[in-house]
């Protein structure tokens, strides 16, 4: 059996980088893609593709951070720390009342099911395993301490939900768009896509 040492030094190795290389090559253009395709790996914009492919070979291991969410900040105060580069207008204190004392150190995780999931069926999983959706005070905060991280996948916080009154639901979001940092609202009943990762904190926080 190859040890620890034994796999590094494989994984290390030329040859190995060169045939990961040659299947990668293969298959972007078996999925219609070009050369510079390829060549954008090599580009700041690249970063956050290879990012992706990172995040996929480990699977579903869970990604944590520790936030510090100040309560004595307004809700506006939350927004303008992690300077966006656009904001929804309806995210206000009005739809979205931020309630607590203080400053709470918390540890945020993120949820990535790599499938389409419904939020009822995203918050069931997180309840198995003892968390609760993040409240929009904790995804901000998340995106306030951590803002390449929308750049990698989309973020959502079904914690805390507002109802238009078009009857839908609405959750705050971090994704990466158009070469911004946005916070908008999507809907609680959307099924999300595989990209999406969803906060969440443990159920004792």
């Amino acid at each position: 059996m190859s040890s620890k040492l034994d796999k590094s030094a494989i994984v290390g190795g030329a040859g190995l980088v060169a045939s990961i290389f040659t299947m990668l090559v293969k298959k972007v253009r078996e999925a219609g893609g070009t050369d510079e395709d390829i060549h954008r790996l090599a580009t700041p914009e690249g970063e956050n593709l290879l990012a992706k492919i990172a995040y996929l070979i480990v699977g579903n291991v869970r990604q944590t951070f520790k936030v510090l969410v100040d309560y004595s900040k307004t809700l506006a105060e939350m927004i303008q720390a992690g300077h966006y580069d656009w904001v929804n207008s309806d995210i206000t204190s009005d739809h979205f009342p931020v309630k607590g004392s203080g400053q709470q150190e918390k540890e945020v995780v993120l949820f990535h099911f790599g499938r389409n999931i419904s939020s009822d069926d995203a918050i069931a999983e997180m309840t198995k395993a003892g968390y609760r959706p993040a409240k929009v005070e904790e995804l901000l905060d998340l995106g306030a301490s951590q803002p390449e991280l929308q750049k990698q996948f989309p973020i959502v916080g079904l914690g805390s939900a507002w109802q238009h009154p078009n009857g839908h639901r609405y959750v705050p979001s971090l994704y990466w768009f158009d070469a911004k940092r946005n916070l908008d609202l999507l809907w609680f009943e959307s099924d999300w896509d595989e990209d999406y990762h969803f906060a969440a904190v443990r159920n004792s926080s």
